[in-house]
């Protein structure tokens, strides 16, 4: 019985195939936006996660100046090369620490000059920030001692003053000082902020602070903690110690801050995760036009064939019969809109994929579901239409021209 009915609903479905597909057009729409909208939003989530997992493991951020909103903090004194020092002696978890100054700089080349930031730091920066040098090497312990004249450049500040030239062994001057390339940094690409953390110069410490900032300033503090202990803990130490070296009253506020990485990654996770939340729903409004524009075209196949309803009725037909009849066309068309809008929103994910630069991250359950909420449309838009059939009298229905 159900075969036969399905085949009765295809077969009227071949009749008018353009007024089909024109119906179902909003359902495929409405369940190509959602797929599309998730897909995307949770390969944005994965990026997002990714890139910040790949400013270092387990990574604390120290800084001088109490946090006062996204990106702003408060004046206060700097660090020095001794704060380093404590905690790199005093913390336990502590895998690695590294200094850190920037400043930006003009980088010349010959008749080549990019603008760019330049970080005095020393070779724990690259194990902290799991960064190693492609080509060349790291600094030495003398070079880091004497503050020698030499530099670690990365890919971005390689194609802007060197092309396809070997930068290795050649000379690059910041402002008025000539420093030797003595590595090339592994190319990152782009942060989750949008900035690129391949334009840098790296300098020996004692360097920066002798010959670009001209004082013994520490701006950052990068910590990078062991696996397997709690970041959260090493925090607390950190903080405690630093309150200590900075003599802060203990009913003061901190003058530093202390930032784990992962409250970054948590709070834009949430961020694009609502936000993928809210473009899916918006687009799954398409899924409730799609219905509407459903019961309109079974409303309008009912009274195209009232006379047929009522020779079925009138030959012994059931009423229930008749509201399978029409409510199995009903799903049948909304459920052939959720194939096609499948089919779409994963062609248009991997097409848009490239053009975003965010992986493609398919989950099987929003395809599922989307699928079984275009075929729950059918059924509700499509009961009222196939109600009305069963209920026509045979004889007004025979009647009717």
């Amino acid at each position: 019985m159900l075969w036969d009915t399905i085949f009765l609903a295809l077969r009227e479905i071949r009749r008018n195939v353009i007024r089909s597909f024109l119906t179902i057009l909003g359902i495929v729409i409405g369940v190509a936006s959602v797929i599309t909208m998730v897909t995307l939003g949770g390969g944005a989530t994965v990026q997002v996660t990714n890139q910040i997992a790949s400013l270092g493991s387990n990574l604390l951020m120290v800084t001088p100046g109490k946090r006062m909103g996204p990106g702003q903090s408060s004046a206060s004194a700097p660090f020095r090369a001794k704060d380093v020092e404590a905690i790199a002696r005093d913390i336990r978890s502590v895998a690695a620490v590294a200094p850190a100054s920037t400043k930006p700089v003009t980088a010349i080349v010959g008749n080549e000059n990019w603008s760019t930031t330049v970080t005095g730091t020393d070779n724990q920066y690259m194990k902290v920030r799991m960064w190693p040098v492609q080509t060349g090497r790291e600094f030495s312990d003398s070079e880091l001692r004497a503050g020698a004249a030499v530099c670690i450049i990365g890919d971005t500040v390689r194609q802007k003053l060197f092309g396809g030239l070997e930068p290795l062994g050649n000379r690059i001057r910041l402002g008025k000082l000539s420093f030797q390339v003595i590595g090339l940094l592994e190319a990152k690409g782009q942060s989750s902020m949008g900035t690129d953390q391949d334009d840098l110069v790296l300098l020996p410490l004692r360097t920066f602070q002798r010959r670009i900032s001209g004082n013994q300033d520490i701006s950052l503090i990068q910590v990078s903690i062991r696996d397997g202990e709690s970041t959260e803990k090493a925090q607390r130490d950190i903080e405690r110690l630093m309150r200590e070296r900075r003599h802060i009253a203990p009913n003061a506020d901190d003058d530093f801050s202390v930032m784990d990485m992962k409250e970054i990654t948590k709070m834009l996770t949430a961020t694009t995760q609502v936000l993928t939340g809210l473009l899916g729903a918006v687009a799954a409004v398409s899924l409730l036009v799609g219905g509407i524009g459903i019961m309109n075209i079974m409303l309008v196949s009912v009274t195209e064939r009232t006379r047929e309803i009522g020779t079925r009725l009138a030959i012994g037909a059931l009423e229930r019969e008749v509201l399978m009849q029409f409510l199995v066309e009903a799903v049948v068309l909304s459920s052939s809109g959720g194939l096609f809008g499948i089919l779409l929103g994963l062609a248009a994910c991997l097409g848009l994929k490239n053009a975003l630069k965010v992986p493609f991250v398919l989950n099987p359950g929003i395809v599922v579901v989307a699928f079984l909420f275009s075929a729950a449309v059918g059924v509700v838009f499509g009961y009222f239409p196939a109600l009305k059939a069963a209920r026509l009298d045979p004889i007004e229905a025979l009647r009717h021209e």
